[in-house]
């Protein structure tokens, strides 16, 4: 079998795929993504659940839990001999969701802004036309010389 009628192998597959803009750039948006995942769970946990805990009497919320029941087995003790309770942290998760919300809303803004600007730039493309170049004044001359010509 030639080289031309040899179907490509994965890995050339793999490389023209990798190349294309497409993968790139869905590559850097997951990056950037989890970044700005870190930044608002921080705005979350370090500025919001606080304020909220404030006109909650001064509740933490990663403190709300409930303890399960030590059912099967000995109970797991820690290094000073306390036995470690097995809870359901059900306070973290309503401050994981108040973060998805805020994560959510700012991605909505960020997708409208773009949107915004994007059909500002396509109006702009739409609205001027460029306008025909005039002839020039040896053109003009041709023209009138071709058209008497045409007429005789």
């Amino acid at each position: 079998m030639s080289k031309k009628n040899k179907k490509p192998g994965w890995f050339e597959e793999f490389k023209t795929f990798a190349i294309k803009g497409n993968a790139l750039s869905m590559a850097v948006g997951v990056i950037i993504g989890s970044g700005f995942s870190t930044i608002t769970k921080s705005l979350t946990d370090d500025i919001i659940m606080p304020i909220v805990s404030m006109f909650l009497g001064g509740i933490n919320f990663s403190e709300w839990t409930i303890t399960l029941p030590q059912w099967f087995g000995e109970p797991k003790l820690d290094e000073a001999g306390n036995v470690i309770a097995n809870t359901l942290n059900y306070g973290n998760f309503i401050s994981a969701v108040i973060n998805f919300f805020i994560l959510a809303l700012v991605v909505f803004w960020l997708v409208k802004g773009l949107n915004k600007l994007m059909a500002i730039g396509k109006k702009k493309e739409e609205a001027a036309p460029p306008a025909p170049p005039e002839p020039s004044a040896e053109e003009k001359l041709l023209t009138e010389i071709r058209d008497l010509l045409k007429n005789k």
